[in-house]
């Protein structure tokens, strides 16, 4: 017996968390009796569990891919203002996948996708200390003192934000590169603290997760994640 939203989320339709709204609204039941309490234990051999109706099996083949994901495309499974989907890029992917997190519409860069939600549960959740690793275009110079700034942190509406590390990569009076890693995931965390700083972000590319790495691969196309490298991710997750 184990947590139902794990068994959602195993299944591929969606990410535990999703599994767990899923849950809330009244979408999923067990042995046709409908089940509106996440945590709710159930048993994905035995037991008949529906998601909108429809029979969940807990047998899908696990898949990773990386892709790397040009600005323009939003990271979602739908969009109601019709815009172009990160899924729209996935040709030949024989699997439901989802994303991995999000990079919002005009960030690029690393996206991980994947049909095993405790995979992206890990990976997203900041108690699982996953490091991301991005590099971030801001509006104008920056002095020292503004980079000490940057590594003490700030206070935003949701709570404190710290860089783990930040680095300077090319300065002038125009702009500024900077790499920067973080642990937080919140909603568009690092535009949201440099407009704070009156210091707009021009461009943001992440190029690490963990250990893995955007490499070469060009904008808008993606590769299967090795098992090497799924173990790796696993490995700092405590999987």
């Amino acid at each position: 017996m184990e947590r139902l939203q794990k068994i959602i989320a195993r299944s591929g339709i969606a990410s535990r968390r999703s599994a767990e709204d899923m849950i809330k609204n009244g979408r999923v039941s067990v042995n046709e009796r409908i089940v509106t309490i996440p945590g709710t234990k159930a048993d994905g051999k035995r037991d008949e569990i529906r998601v909108d109706g429809n029979l969940i099996s807990t047998e899908a083949s696990n898949v990773y891919i990386l892709l790397n994901k040009p600005g323009g495309y939003i990271t979602a499974l739908k969009d109601p203002q019709g815009r172009p989907l990160v899924t729209d890029l996935l040709d030949g992917i024989g699997e439901r996948v989802f994303p991995v997190g999000r990079l919002d519409y005009n960030s690029e860069g690393l996206l991980l996708m994947t049909n095993d939600g405790e995979f992206s549960y890990r990976i997203q959740h900041p108690k699982f200390k996953i490091p991301k690793i991005y590099r971030v275009k801001i509006k104008g110079s920056v002095t020292g003192e503004e980079i000490n700034i940057i590594k003490r942190g700030g206070k935003l509406d949701d709570g404190f934000f710290k860089p783990a590390n930040i680095a300077v990569e090319k300065n002038n009076r125009k702009s500024c590169w900077l790499r920067m890693t973080i642990f937080q995931g919140k909603n568009r965390i690092i535009r949201r603290f440099f407009d704070s700083m009156d210091k707009p972000v021009v461009r943001l590319i992440r190029i690490g997760v963990g250990e893995i790495e955007l490499g070469d691969l060009r904008e808008g196309e993606y590769r299967y994640l090795n098992k090497n490298e799924v173990k790796r991710l696993l490995d700092i997750a405590n999987l």
